[in-house]
């Protein structure tokens, strides 16, 4: 009976220290795995939608954005697009497609996105173009959305192909392979 009292003591003491609340991630679809950021830029300007005929009734659909995009200096260095495309003052510039979504904490502004991207070359196809700033860019991340939600109304047979500017921002993160 003396033995397990013994065996107690020479027992590392552990101690439960209260743990610090760590911050929720937004969501693993919104990270691109084997990935580094490369840039961190801040989105203005504009979603811009027209106004359709679709299966459902008239509504406003996204045609695309227009937007320009600032470095943490606020120094403009390229612009957003339709397509999407992102297209640098050097002349690079990457398309993508949407392969992660989420909804943004607050329902009054435009989705979280992750895009996979593929170059997109200027008018010499590639051809003579010099590196550029998005040549090794692989995704894109919107996120910190704020406005851009398609009009709520004025949407009808008078006014189809209409255009409506509805002025967004948002961060923009570009990665590259690790």
């Amino acid at each position: 009976m003396l033995i397990l009292p013994i065996l107690f003591l020479l027992l590392p003491l552990q101690t439960v220290a209260p743990q610090a609340a760590q911050p929720q991630p937004i969501s693993t679809n919104l990270e691109p795995l084997a990935s580094k950021v490369v840039y961190q830029l801040q989105g203005k300007g504009d979603q811009v939608y027209i106004c359709s005929q679709q299966n459902d009734g008239m509504q406003w659909v996204l045609k695309g954005p227009a937007a320009v995009l600032y470095n943490a200096s606020n120094q403009p260095v390229g612009k957003h697009g339709e397509g999407p495309q992102w297209t640098w003052k050097d002349g690079s510039a990457v398309r993508g497609k949407v392969v992660g979504r989420q909804p943004a904490p607050d329902a009054a502004n435009i989705p979280w996105l992750l895009l996979k991207t593929d170059p997109f070359t200027g008018p010499n196809n590639g051809e003579f173009d010099p590196p550029g700033a998005l040549d090794n860019i692989t995704y894109v991340k919107r996120s910190e959305t704020q406005g851009g939600l398609a009009p709520a109304s004025g949407c009808n047979a008078a006014n189809i192909g209409a255009s409506q500017a509805v002025p967004y921002s948002a961060t923009y993160t570009f990665y590259s392979p690790q």
